[in-house]
Order: C-alpha cells, then sequence, then structure tokens
C-alpha cells in the first residue's frame, strides 16, 4: 500500500506539513504524520502544539514510498541532526523511493549532495545550500524522486503536487478547484 510520512521536528513550519497531510487526506491518500522524538505532541515554529499520529520509532518504513520534510526553523535543522531520518532519506533517495520538501528543508537534500544536476528551489536565502542543484525560483519541482517547493506560500502547489503522484493529475486538479484554489 502506498503510504506517505511527513517528518515533525520542534520548530517544524505549521503551514506546510499540514497542508500536506490536509490535502493527502482529501485525496484519500494515506498520510501519517511523525514526530521525531519519543512523544507524539510537537511544537510548530509559530507555537501552535500538534499531535503526531505516531513517532519514528513506531514507523513501518516498509510501508511507505515517501518521505515528506517540511521547513520552518529550526525544525529544518532539527530534522537534520535526526540521524535516524536522515538515514531513510539515503535509501528512499537510492530505491527511488520520493522524498519531497519545502522551504528550508531542502537544503538537507543539498547538504546530502542528491540534488547534483537535479532542479529544485527553496525559500529565499538558502539557494547556496541547495548542492549541485540547478536552482529555480518555480512554485514546486518535480527532479526524478525529488520533489522541492519555496515555503509556507507553496505549500498547497506542493501537496497538490505530491497528491497528484498518488491519484492523477485530472483528480488533483478537481481537487485544487474543489477547495477553491485553481
Amino acid at each position: 500500500m502506498s503510504k506517505v510520512a511527513v517528518f515533525l521536528a520542534e520548530g517544524f513550519e505549521e503551514i506546510e506539513a499540514l497542508t500536506v497531510s490536509d490535502i493527502l487526506r482529501r485525496a484519500k491518500v494515506p498520510v501519517e504524520n511523525v514526530s521525531i522524538s519519543a512523544a507524539t505532541s510537537v511544537t510548530g515554529s509559530h507555537g501552535i502544539k500538534v499531535e503526531a499520529d505516531k513517532t519514528f520509532d513506531e514507523v513501518d518504513f516498509d510501508e511507505l514510498d515517501m518521505i515528506v520534510l517540511p521547513g520552518g526553523m529550526p525544525g529544518s535543522l532539527n530534522l537534520e541532526a535526526f540521524e535516524p531520518l536522515m538515514k531513510k532519506v539515503d535509501e528512499f533517495y537510492e530505491k527511488g523511493k520520493y522524498v519531497a520538501a519545502i522551504c528550508a528543508a531542502p537544503q538537507i537534500l543539498g547538504h546530502k549532495g542528491i540534488l547534483e544536476g537535479k532542479r529544485a528551489c527553496c525559500s529565499a536565502g538558502f539557494e547556496g545550500e541547495l548542492k549541485g542543484a540547478e536552482v529555480t525560483y518555480e512554485r514546486v519541482e518535480k527532479s526524478g524522486n525529488l520533489i522541492t517547493s519555496r515555503g509556507m506560500g507553496t505549500a498547497i502547489d506542493f501537496a497538490l503536487c505530491i497528491a497528484e503522484i498518488y491519484v492523477g493529475s485530472e483528480a488533483s486538479a478537481a481537487l485544487s478547484k474543489k477547495i477553491a484554489y485553481k
């Protein structure tokens, strides 16, 4: 079964994480919010507490085919500092499974060297961290099994791009219209 996991670290950008979860649930795509700490309660960068569905240790990674890394500060830095997740990012990328990152989180992919020769975008000011990438200023970039996006203002575009992978372009476009987006 296809399943997506959105990983939450203290200081994550609430809109970026929750928009992905919301859009995917509306599209009937299985998605879980996963805390990287031992507790399911995670506080975002703007002080909003979110109750994750499970903790990192409870995830069955064999059920997943996409990892989503929301931005936010210091959330992105906290995700990158969590070595068990970084090992999974490497595994997913190497196996051709999807890795998606938005806002400051694409810098993680740049630091890992997996953006080499790929088109990628990120939040303003982080472009220099996208090592080896062809940096763009598009709202979303899908390059192979990597998806990047610019930030809070592009969260719906990012989520709809992810949804399209699972439900197709027509269903994604219909969902966009249904939520009065485009």
